[in-house]
């Protein structure tokens, strides 16, 4: 079956201009063009852009998409298969988080009691299962199993105040970074404090800690783009002088151990 713009956009719940616009980028381009100047799609189209709007809803961002669907060995179903698994952990954090909310609306009302460290369980568990899914593979190859499952462990057990200290420290992190990024110094007062910090910040989910472990995490930030863009967007290039300043803190090269 084929569809112009319009009939397509209505089948799929989005705008006629989002499918303009990704035909302009070459996301999603039109089977043909009729004879009075329509855009035409057809299955493979309406497959494709399918795809796409699983991928939207996972959160990936349109240049992260084009490359995966305009991939040669982009593979269909086995792609479906994993919309289909992260779709399922999304639900199973929602879940949790209702239940949560639940058992907090439960004991405001006097009807049970919930101890302190429930109230943040949800919140913890998706941080852990949002970790999993962006960077777990990459994580676990290069730390293994063990140390990954430990520091997931030790996240899961924290306690409301270790939680918060936790979140409020990550966030001093990022705001020194922003400050010491613009001394252009990663040797300096700012940037090793920022250094510093971010020692402190894992020490809160690290089994344990070492300089070379240490170092070899800042040297990942720099070599994967989505580790990169979480500190890039402080200031441009933060990633690559967080590496710098902590290269410079721990007085060592990048290891591709996490014990001592």
């Amino acid at each position: 079956m084929e569809y112009t713009v319009q009939k397509l956009a209505e089948l799929a719940g989005v705008s006629a201009r989002t499918l303009r616009y990704y035909d302009e980028i070459g996301l999603l381009e039109p089977a043909r063009g009729s004879s009075s100047g329509y855009r035409i799609y057809g299955s493979k189209e309406v497959d494709k852009l399918q795809h796409i709007l699983f991928y939207r809803e996972l959160g990936l961002d349109l240049d992260s998409i084009q490359k995966i669907v305009a991939d040669p060995s982009f593979d269909g179903p086995a792609a479906l298969r994993l919309h289909r698994e992260k779709l399922l952990a999304k639900r199973q954090q929602l879940d949790l988080l209702i239940t949560n909310v639940e058992s907090t609306i439960s004991a405001a009302e006097g009807k049970s009691k919930m101890a302190d460290n429930e109230k943040f369980k949800g919140f913890k568990q998706k941080l852990v299962d949002d970790n999993e899914q962006q960077y777990g593979e990459e994580i676990r190859g290069k730390y293994g199993d063990d140390t990954v499952d430990k520091s997931n462990a030790k996240m899961l057990n924290m306690s409301e105040e270790k939680y918060e200290e936790f979140i409020r420290l990550e966030k001093e992190v990022m705001n020194v970074l922003a400050e010491a990024c613009k001394t252009g110094d990663p040797a300096g007062e700012r940037a090793q404090k920022a250094a510093d910090l971010h020692k402190q910040w894992l020490a809160f989910t690290w089994p344990s800690y070492s300089k070379e472990a240490h170092a070899g995490l800042a040297q990942m930030y720099v070599d994967d783009e989505r580790f990169a863009a979480y500190y890039d967007k402080v200031c441009e290039g933060a990633a690559q002088f967080l590496r710098d300043a902590i290269l410079v803190y721990t007085g060592g090269e990048p290891d591709n151990s996490l014990e001592k």
